[in-house]
């Protein structure tokens, strides 16, 4: 018994040695932390910002590049498209341009002909005096080029040779698409609240995007703005790294504010994407990090003092049931992040991820041979792109809804999944493969009534998987081509499609 007790003792007297010395230990620590947080404070400034913006301006161009990129990426599909097409007629090149714009994002998508005759969806024109980069003779590469539309517009002319392209009996030489420098800004643009600025220039230091650059430089040339805060020398080796395109910063001061931006190249472009952020406000950001950290740390010895005393007592008896419950509230969580990551957040369906992961166990079993029955049913919304012009991205949103709201009425007994800005896809199995033909007769009559009364449009195709079928995307393939056709005949219905 003595025995037991002197161990008791020992462990009583070790646990209240161990929390005391712990405490000291967090004390200094947290002391010591403190003042080194103090002391590094003003260091920290001018390599925060140096970073920080680097990161921001080269993320930027990064963001423009893959733009690029993926833009004449599009525009070869584009071509594979329509030279596999068989266009035989002029509308029927200009109905198969308009699908390319429509269906991968082409902004103003054109081709042009040998004799610099270019193609759009809505006109031809002669493009000899109109487009720059005709007057090059053979086009044997992509060009990358600058235009200025309408007055002040400025564009981004993005071209890309098309060789052994013949329509028509008529070869073509190139494809091109032109990018209105306002999106790519608004693509570009956060909610800075004030704190950093950015801009795209010229190799001349002239503004491309209209965006201001901090109070002093705004939106004006950014040489002629900086020439009264920057020496001459300074400011022409920043000339010449516009003008070959190389990255670098700039620092000024203006009424006792320090400025400083960074600048980086946009490859292809000759622009020059520069971001400007104020030092004080870094500064004060830091200094009220410190502060904070310096109460945090008072605050932590008190606290510290009091929870390592009671840590000591309970630890043993609450880690099993931390454990259990931290277990239980990480399962809760996944099950959530996994409801969120599989949920459309505009109309509360089921998303494009979701798809993909039942497409991914669908092949599973087509491929096993488990599954026999199943169709597909694509939907395509009418008119969005007219209603999102005419009437506002809000209203565009509200049609949405309300065709997946008709949508999952009529297929109750469906999977309804949104998998783009206006399209749905519909899986149907059991009595939702068996009354299919129902269903979709009576939401085709619905929507036919619904053109004259001005309400939701919603052009349906289906497939049904047969012993060919490899995988999903075979049946998807079909009855995609299938609601094209009754994309078309909607629209000679007097279903509207575009801005008039």
């Amino acid at each position: 018994m003595a025995q037991k007790k002197n161990s008791n003792r020992a462990f009583v007297l070790t646990a209240v040695i161990g929390s005391l010395l712990t405490m000291a230990m967090v004390t200094a620590n947290s002391v010591w932390a403190s003042r080194q947080t103090g002391v590094a404070t003003n260091e920290a400034v001018s390599a925060v910002s140096s970073f920080y913006l680097e990161a921001m301006a080269d993320r930027r161009a990064k963001t423009i590049t893959n733009l690029i990129n993926s833009s004449f990426d599009q525009m070869e599909k584009a071509i594979a498209y329509i030279a596999d097409e068989g266009v035989d007629s002029q509308e029927a090149l200009r109905d198969a341009i308009g699908k390319m714009e429509s269906l991968l994002g082409l902004n103003r998508f054109a081709l042009v002909d040998e004799d610099n005759i270019v193609y759009t969806q809505y006109t031809t024109y002669t493009g000899g005096s109109r487009h720059a980069f005709l007057s090059e003779g053979e086009i044997t590469g992509r060009i990358i080029s600058t235009v200025s539309l309408y007055g002040s517009s400025k564009q981004l002319c993005l071209t890309s040779p098309t060789p052994g392209l013949s329509i028509l009996n008529r070869p073509f030489k190139a494809c091109f698409v032109q990018l209105d420098i306002k999106d790519i800004v608004d693509l570009l643009a956060f909610d800075d609240q004030g704190r950093t600025h950015f801009a795209l220039y010229s190799k001349k230091g002239g503004n491309l995007s209209g965006t201001e650059l901090g109070p002093v430089i705004s939106n004006r040339n950014l040489f002629d703005a900086t020439q009264a805060f920057v020496p001459q020398q300074v400011l022409q080796e920043k000339r010449d790294n516009f003008e070959n395109e190389r990255e670098g910063s700039l620092s000024f001061a203006s009424d006792g504010m320090d400025e400083t931006l960074v600048y980086v190249p946009i490859q292809g472009t000759g622009w020059e994407m520069a971001v400007l952020i104020r030092e004080s406000i870094i500064q004060e950001q830091i200094r009220d990090i410190s502060e904070k950290t310096l109460a945090n740390s008072r605050n932590q010895i008190i606290f510290t003092s009091v929870s390592v005393l009671t840590l000591a007592v309970v630890l043993l008896f609450q880690y099993r049931k931390l454990s259990r419950d931290k277990l239980k509230a990480e399962r809760e969580t996944s099950r959530a992040f996994q409801a969120m990551a599989n949920t459309d957040s505009l109309t509360g369906i089921r998303n494009k991820h979701a798809y993909a992961e039942n497409e991914a166990i669908i092949n599973r079993q087509i491929q096993s041979g488990a599954l026999e029955k199943l169709a597909v049913v694509i939907g395509d919304i009418n008119g969005l792109k007219y209603v999102n012009d005419t009437l506002g991205h809000a209203a565009g949103d509200q049609l949405i809804k309300d065709a997946s709201e008709m949508i999952c009425h009529a297929f109750s007994h469906g999977a309804v999944f949104r998998i783009g800005g206006d399209e749905f896809v519909i899986l149907l199995q059991g009595k939702g493969f068996d009354t299919m033909d129902e269903v979709i007769g009576a939401l085709n009559r619905q929507v036919e009534a619904n053109i004259k009364e001005n309400k939701v449009v919603v052009a349906l195709g289906y497939a049904l998987l047969t012993p060919q079928d490899r995988q999903l995307s075979d049946v998807f393939e079909r009855a995609d081509n299938m609601m094209y056709e009754r994309k078309k005949a909607l629209k000679e219905m007097g279903a509207k499609t575009r801005v008039s």
